[in-house]
């Protein structure tokens, strides 16, 4: 039996097929699959050596020796992270640009510049929850106070005459002790200093006399006998001082301060590649190795999805503008 020939018609049309096919076919091969096939820039929005930096430089590190491609660290200080920050919400939308984030860029900042380039949830998307950092509330050993309720009567009976410490104006010492300030009803007066460690320094000698902070900052002076810790901010009791009543404990219930940090990258990078990096930041966080880095820094690592990453960033931002906007938290 005689075999029919192609149609010329029909073999340009399946030719043609192919030749779109072909395409598409590249396209699925430089997803997720294919991510990452070059060096990754993770943005840090503040100088070398500081919390975020470590943060970012831990991932960073654990996302190379997964991978295989390099994680460049690229500090971008000023405007309170604000101008890092703007640099990744501008980077194309591709995965390999990404933002190691904290409480204040991504929380705080929103209600302390109003002119702020970009929006915390509309230019970014979540893609992990690395660490929370409890705060302590630590006072000098003269103010005559064991408790927060033993603070805020003090307070009350002498409204205006507690100097407390923070690293600067808008900083998360400065807002959790304002917030402190509103659940409480009580009145003290700010000293911003430039940076926690001159601050730690003065409360130790007496020049002020209270401050949040985070917890590694202040342990030896507490050991010491330098200074006196009442209460930590975080929603439950810190490993590191598990005898330490947490400020919800101690009268205010609700009450959550700490800081935090977490990756972003720019809105509409693929939900594919956030998913890899989530999962691969994760197993990371979950690993003892990275525990123990993190505890170190008196953090607590949070694996989480990103989508819980999202509702604790729009959480937190409302949070923050009532008490920036009650306290009148100003930046200089």
């Amino acid at each position: 039996m005689q075999k029919h020939a192609t149609h010329p018609s029909r073999r340009h049309f399946n030719l043609a097929l192919l030749a779109a096919a072909l395409p598409l076919a590249a396209t699925a091969q430089t997803g997720a699959a294919a991510y990452p096939n070059k060096p990754i820039r993770m943005v840090v929005p503040f100088t070398p050596g500081g919390s975020t930096d470590i943060m970012g430089r831990t991932i960073g590190q654990q996302l190379t020796q997964a991978w295989g491609q390099s994680v460049v660290i690229d500090n971008v200080p000023g405007a309170g992270g604000s101008i890092g920050a703007d640099k990744v919400a501008k980077a194309p939308a591709d995965g390999y640009t990404l933002l190691m984030g904290h409480i204040g860029t991504l929380a705080v900042t929103p209600s302390l510049y109003p002119k702020l380039p970009y929006d915390p949830v509309k230019s970014f998307a979540a893609v992990a929850w690395v660490a929370r950092v409890p705060n302590v509330l630590v006072v000098h050993p003269s103010l005559p106070v064991r408790t927060v309720q033993e603070l805020v009567a003090y307070a009350k009976a002498n409204p205006g005459k507690i100097n407390y410490g923070s690293g600067g104006n808008g900083s998360a010492a400065h807002i959790a002790t304002e917030y402190l300030k509103l659940q409480t009803g009580t009145q003290m007066q700010h000293v911003p200093y430039k940076g926690t460690a001159p601050a730690v320094t003065d409360l130790v000698g007496g020049q002020i006399q209270l401050m949040f902070t985070g917890v590694p900052a202040v342990m030896a002076q507490v050991k010491a006998g330098q200074l006196r810790a009442l209460a930590v901010s975080s929603p439950h009791r810190v490993k590191a001082v598990p005898d330490l009543p947490t400020v919800a404990e101690s009268g205010y219930p609700g009450f959550e301060a700490d800081q935090w940090y977490g990756v972003v990258a720019p809105a509409n990078t693929p939900p594919d590649i956030i998913a890899k990096l989530n999962q691969q930041i994760n197993k990371a966080l979950s690993s003892p190795e990275i525990a123990e880095r993190l505890a170190s820094e008196g953090a607590e690592a949070t694996p989480n999805p990103p989508q819980v990453f999202a509702e604790l960033i729009s959480t937190e931002i409302k949070r923050w503008r009532t008490v920036i906007e009650k306290g009148g938290v100003k930046v200089e």
